[in-house]
């Protein structure tokens, strides 16, 4: 029988061997088209010896379609789909990326392989999302505490966030020589970025434990202080929104803020997360996948029942 996970009314089964995994290669971020096709990226390989990324497409059953971007890809992180555009925030080359299903490249903001000025687009950006109005909005988290709006034609409109890079020195240099941002409007690497039908923005602060909450024009609003290493946030149509966990839950909140369930736990047994999830989406059926780092192929389909 299969592993069943979930809180209160989101029950899912995990569905046993899904994915047609080409080779080895860790998957950072999975998101859907309309078609219920899955996008999975995947860092083939990471480290002194140079970094090698891809795009693998599924289908629902987990049958692999079709591969590309390994002449593109670095370090693959976030992913976001909407209106069948592939958005893409690469944080070995300092870029976020637009792309048709099958690997066009439609728009390039920022400069491959070289950091943007301090405080200005990009410094190993972490995810992007796009909001109601069309704007694209980028969380630029681990070389800089910073987040930014553009339109839908790449023009930077404002840019918001305070800090230093707290985790990069820790994670580069093994020393801290700056000051951690924990006050409203400060972070300590906003990791996820998501919009509601409002426009309102809700920025996963992973170091800080919490998810922060701006208008439009990146003005602070309020926050949840009880979300421990938030990773990335997708919000379903009944305005729930699910976060990934490195902790290895699956935190579920309402837009006001409140605990709606909780569900997940790492282990290597079927239904388990064998890493630490990094990235969420949920298709067109609530069916739920889960990427996570830390592991070799660790991609789950949690079907809802």
């Amino acid at each position: 029988m299969a592993h069943r996970v979930g809180d209160s009314s989101y029950r899912y089964e995990h569905v046993e061997g899904w994915g047609e995994f080409p080779t080895g290669g860790v998957v950072s971020d999975v998101a859907t088209d309309s078609e219920d096709r899955v996008y999975a990226c995947v860092r083939l390989k990471q480290g002194p010896d140079g970094n090698e990324g891809e795009m693998w497409v599924f289908d629902r059953d987990g049958r692999l379609l079709d591969r590309w971007g390994h002449d593109i890809f670095t370090v693959p992180h976030g992913l976001f789909i909407h209106d069948d555009v592939l958005y893409h925030a690469d944080a070995g080359d300092h870029t976020v990326r637009k792309f048709t299903p099958d690997g066009k490249t439609l728009m390039v903001l920022g400069t491959e392989g070289e950091q943007g000025p301090e405080g200005e687009p990009f410094r190993s950006p972490t995810n992007a999302t796009i909001a109601p109005s069309g704007d694209l909005y980028v969380s630029d988290g681990y070389e800089q505490n910073r987040c930014h709006c553009f339109t839908s034609s790449g023009e930077l409109k404002v840019s918001w966030g305070r800090g230093d890079a707290v985790y990069y020195q820790m994670a580069a240099h093994g020393e801290v020589t700056g000051e951690v941002g924990e006050g409203p409007g400060e972070f300590n690497l906003p990791h996820g970025i998501v919009t509601d039908s409002s426009g309102l923005v809700y920025v996963v602060d992973r170091e800080n434990g919490r998810v922060q909450v701006f208008t439009a024009e990146g003005e602070y609003t309020t926050e949840w202080n009880d979300v421990p290493g938030g990773n990335d946030a997708v919000v379903d149509g009944d305005g729930v929104m699910h976060i990934a966990t490195g902790h290895g839950g699956i935190f579920l909140k309402s837009l006001a803020g409140e605990t709606v369930g909780v569900w997940g736990e790492r282990g290597e047994e079927a239904g388990r997360f064998s890493g630490y999830p990094h990235g969420i989406w949920i298709d067109s059926s609530g069916d739920v996948y889960v990427a996570q780092v830390g592991a070799q192929l660790a991609l789950d389909k949690f079907a809802r029942v």
